[in-house]
């Protein structure tokens, strides 16, 4: 019983393997992967250091199920089960944003976290508001060393790139019932993409203190910059004016020399819990992040000719942004009997405000020549850098969510498990802007639903069933001016888990369904009081519908041989039967495997894996004519080869080599409707050495 417990409370980065124990990403209860009725994908702090992930947008293009929209070099999108995520977690407490204000949360670096949790499908229970696509939960570092341990690291990689970790943990008293943990990181590198330049900083800060044998506290803050020169904002044109398809280097850029996008998030946090005599636990948590941006960036659209590159047009634009949010949350959870059986229960409060506001520069070029010239020949050095005017207004919004949960765990038989619970949202959103009209969205009592039943076939599968629901709100009036009720996203699943070899691999198959109700749809135009012009109304109507199936396996399969395969599956339609959002790859294969040798080569360890997406493509209402491919912009499939190789040199020293995109596959990253692709990266080499103590 002592092993299990010490086995139960390490911390993930000590593992030293691709699973984990126990999440509370799906429920607020801590269960395991395959008591949890969900798909759940965890990439552990191994498998960080094994790929050499470095930031959040890395981790999501090795994850089951998910991929990346990376419409720009510092913007993107993630998508799972053809929907758009649309929030971060840390923690288990959200941090939205607007992907179309976003400058740096998909880019955040994974320095200050321990492992990252995803959670497939509706996740209302835990999220509160958003789209039925997944979770994606960073789960910070803590300090829990009661002796003084840490790492050093060092690397360099292709286009310069340059980086240095530092992460200490320290005992503060002589007991160690007081810990600190400090984490620090500078990266500066060039890019493949032309004229950028990238200038990101970490620093974390955590302390933990046993105030009693059974009270925890911890507090922490943390600060992330990026300060990039030479962003692209927007694309490359997919399409000459004939109607032939482009075929730009990686390297082509569409910005110019005086582009930046900086970016700082603060985040300061504060933890308490405590663990009653009857073995039930208080948690209560606080949050106070400040996020803001100050962007200078070029926007160029349009057709070139294919011989003089003439017909591009360029837009400037300068925002200033800061978005403020402070988040409260408790929560109670423990174990009772009823009935002769031992079951488990949680119940919470969380409150959430976020204050958005963005102003806007303009741009005067005097009597400089804007006008792009020949793309063909765009040099990013040489167009003129404009003068910027002053700050003016041009969005704000305010957005509060208060949210009552509880769930249950009962065990209805020795193998039979159900789960049960719900969430009750008081949430109210107000904003105006330059080119919005002002609204106030306001829903008092959404109850969001969790239901899941698990029945353990034998001490190696449980079969299981689940729904779940999550609801978005939405800013269209019907034909009486009152809004729309949100859309409801719901998630049916059932499936097959799997514990293998003392817990240390899991498997899982999973048939899922989602489905959105409520989704606005244009019903005409009305006048309303007091205007004289014509507005749209909506009702609300049938949206879309995606099915499908994951299939992972995650673990150490042997001694020393860790492995991650997965597989996913599905279709999207709308209402109509028509695909919808098939730029978001319909199938997905990854696997990355690691192998520790022996005998003459021990203390090498070596690794790889494949990376494949499915054929995607959009229909382009802005294709010129004369174009071969009815207007669709299309990808075929594609691979991506990873290659990894660690030394130990003692216990102390190690040396790693990552090679990624080792064919040095051409690919697009995101591709659009109206004349947009982006190129992904090249094959890249980064060499690390890394000192622990």
């Amino acid at each position: 019983m002592q092993q299990v417990e010490v086995s139960a409370q390490k911390t993930d980065d000590t593992t030293g393997t691709y699973n984990v124990g126990r999440t509370r990403s799906a429920t607020p209860l801590d269960m395991s992967l395959r008591d949890t009725p969900q798909s759940v994908t965890v990439i552990t702090q191994q498998r960080i250091q094994d790929q050499f992930l470095q930031n959040v947008t890395d981790v999501i293009n090795n994850v089951a199920g998910v991929s990346v929209n990376q419409y720009e070099t510092h913007r993107g999108g993630f998508t799972s089960r053809g929907f758009d995520i649309d929030n971060l977690q840390i923690d288990g407490v959200p941090t939205t944003w607007q992907q179309q204000w976003s400058g740096g949360e998909t880019l955040s670096s994974l320095a200050t976290y321990d492992r990252v949790e995803v959670v497939r499908g509706s996740t209302g229970l835990m999220t509160g508001a958003g789209n039925p696509s997944a979770s994606i939960n960073l789960v910070r570092k803590r300090a829990t060393s009661k002796v003084l341990t840490g790492s050093a690291d060092v690397s360099v990689g292709s286009w310069s790139d340059r980086r240095g970790l530092v992460d200490v943990s320290t005992p503060l008293t002589k007991s160690g019932n007081v810990r600190a943990r400090v984490v620090g990181e500078i990266h500066k590198a060039d890019s493949y993409v032309n004229s950028l330049k990238t200038d990101d900083n970490t620093i974390y800060a955590t302390v933990e203190a046993d105030l009693t044998p059974s009270t925890l506290v911890s507090v922490g803050f943390s600060r992330q910059t990026t300060d990039p020169n030479g962003p692209m904002w927007g694309g490359l044109p997919f399409w000459y004016s004939d109607g032939t398809q482009t075929n730009w280097d990686v390297s082509k850029t569409s910005t110019a020399n005086w582009t930046k996008w900086e970016t700082s998030y603060n985040n300061a946090f504060a933890n308490l819990e405590h663990t009653f005599d009857n073995g039930w636990k208080l948690r209560a948590s606080y949050t106070d992040s400040v996020r803001k941006s100050d962007s200078a960036l070029l926007y160029l659209s349009g057709t070139p000719d294919r011989v003089t590159g003439l017909g591009m047009f360029a837009f400037s634009g300068a925002y200033v942004t800061e978005t403020k949010q402070q988040d409260a949350g408790i929560q109670l959870n423990g174990s009772f009997n009823l009935g002769g059986r031992k079951h488990d229960a949680a119940f919470g409060y969380t409150h959430s405000k976020q204050k958005f506001n963005s102003n806007s520069r303009a741009a005067d070029f005097g009597t400089a020549d804007s006008s792009v010239g020949n793309f063909n020949n765009w040099n990013p050095a040489a167009y003129p850098t404009p003068t910027w005017g002053p700050e003016t207004f041009y969005e704000r919004s305010e957005t509060t969510q208060d949210g009552l949960y509880g769930v249950g765990r009962f065990s209805l038989a020795d193998p039979l498990k159900l789960i049960v619970g719900a969430r009750v949202t008081k949430y109210e959103k107000s904003g105006t802007g330059l080119y919005t009209t002002a609204y106030n969205i306001k829903h008092d009592n959404e109850v969001t639903p969790y239901a899941g039943l698990v029945y353990d076939i034998n001490s190696t599968f449980s079969a299981y069933g689940s729904y779940t629901e999550i609801f978005q709100p939405q800013n269209y009036k019907d034909l009486a001016g009152n809004y729309l009720d949100p859309i409801e996203g719901k998630n049916k699943e059932i499936g097959i888990k799997g514990e293998f070899l003392d817990g240390r691999v899991n498997a899982s198959f999973a048939l899922f369904k989602i489905s959105q109700d409520k989704l606005a749809q244009a019903a005409g135009n009305v006048v309303r009081p007091g205007s004289t012009l014509p507005e749209a109304y909506y009702r609300a109507a049938d949206g879309a519908t995606s099915e499908g199936f994951d299939l992972e396996v995650t673990g150490e399969v042997a001694r020393g041989w860790n492995a991650s395969a997965s597989y996913t599956h599905y279709s999207a339609k709308d209402a109509d039967g028509l695909p919808f959002n098939s730029i978001y790859p319909r199938d997905l294969f990854r696997v990355f495997t690691t192998y520790d040798l022996s005998g003459p080569l021990a203390g090498v360890t070596v690794g790889g894996g494949i990376n494949w997406e499915g054929k995607t493509y959009t229909t382009d209402p802005a294709a010129p004519a004369g174009n071969t491919t009815n207007n669709q912009i299309l990808q075929d499939s594609f691979a991506m080869v990873n290659l990894m190789a660690r030394y130990e040199i003692n216990k102390n020293w190690s040396a790693q080599l990552n090679v990624d995109n080792l064919t040095d596959k051409k690919h697009l990253a995101m591709f659009a409707a109206y004349n947009q692709i982006t190129y992904g990266a090249p094959r890249r080499v980064t060499a690390a050495l890394k000192y622990r103590f």
